[in-house]
């Protein structure tokens, strides 16, 4: 993939994102509990957990469109959502984010258009997810992996220093999914951090740093290997559950379920803080 590595930040600290007591709530129930961690920068962190544990509230919070009941979350220091974090980060959502009636190239070059850079920069993009021979298709015929793969190409428009990716592999043959996670390492070469969510734990090791998430609390921090010798074992996924185990059977031993709490579950959305429109490219065109 490569090309031009990112300048550091002046004056940044080494951690691109800090959450620091950050608490959502949802119809009044808790959906993440006064979680704190860090995210280094320009490296590949993997925000893993079961389905609906929070990781999509946490990654709508960094992003800053999820309403926070406490706590904070900032971005190379700027408080999340701020004005001046928008062209420095690139945000990938579950569902697929580009317009079914245009095609891909369209796709990609208005976003191009959006963060001032030429349309060469979005036909880049384009072929580095493996799409150039469907640049000229209507997202609308593509595949379900393909149209997530049209929305990671404009997620990536105008080489953001910040990646956020909300489950980019799933739909993916396991071809280009290995393929996938060669690009995001490049792109850590290069400079940009990235933060990946994923619950197949199988993909974890591809990572350099790892939080674990669980009903809303934060479990684990560490890297892979650090995980694995918290653990006792040589297995990620066995790993994981025996932290998983620890945490209910001591939560004071650290972040864990607490006893008679059922967090409400992550749900895509939902409770989010009504953020910049984004204009429609179909009506913006003369």
């Amino acid at each position: 993939m490569g090309g031009t590595p990112r300048p550091p930040d002046p004056g940044g600290s080494r951690a691109a994102i800090e959450v620091r007591d950050l608490v959502v709530r949802r119809g009044g129930r808790p959906v993440l509990h006064e979680l704190t961690c860090t995210v280094p920068r320009g490296r590949v962190t993997g925000l893993l957990g079961p389905s609906g544990s929070g990781k999509t509230t946490l990654m709508r919070a960094i992003v800053g469109v999820q309403q926070v009941s406490g706590g904070s979350v900032t971005v190379f220091g700027d408080p999340a959502g701020s004005p001046a974090l928008r062209h420095r980060l690139g945000y990938l959502t579950q569902a697929p984010s580009v317009y079914a009636d245009l095609t891909v190239r369209e796709n990609a070059r208005y976003f191009a258009t959006l963060h001032g850079v030429p349309a060469a920069e979005a036909d880049r993009v384009v072929a580095e997810v493996g799409l150039a021979d469907a640049a000229k298709q209507l997202v609308s015929t593509l595949s379900g992996g393909q149209r997530s793969r049209a929305s990671l190409a404009c997620a990536l428009v105008g080489r953001p220093e910040l990646i956020v990716l909300d489950e980019p592999t799933v739909g993916q043959d396991p071809v280009l999914r290995d393929e996938l996670w060669r690009r995001f390492h490049e792109l850590a070469r290069d400079g940009a951090t990235l933060l990946v969510s994923s619950h197949v734990m199988d993909e974890a090791a591809r990572c350099d740093q790892l939080l674990l998430i669980r009903n809303g609390r934060l479990i684990a921090d560490d890297t892979p290997a650090a995980v694995r010798r918290r653990a006792g074992t040589d297995d990620l996924d066995e790993a994981f559950l025996r932290l998983i185990r620890d945490q209910e059977t001591d939560p004071e031993a650290g972040p864990g379920t607490s006893p008679g709490t059922r967090p409400e579950t992550d749900r895509d959305g939902a409770g989010d803080r009504p953020g910049a429109a984004t204009p429609d490219p179909r009506r913006s065109q003369p």
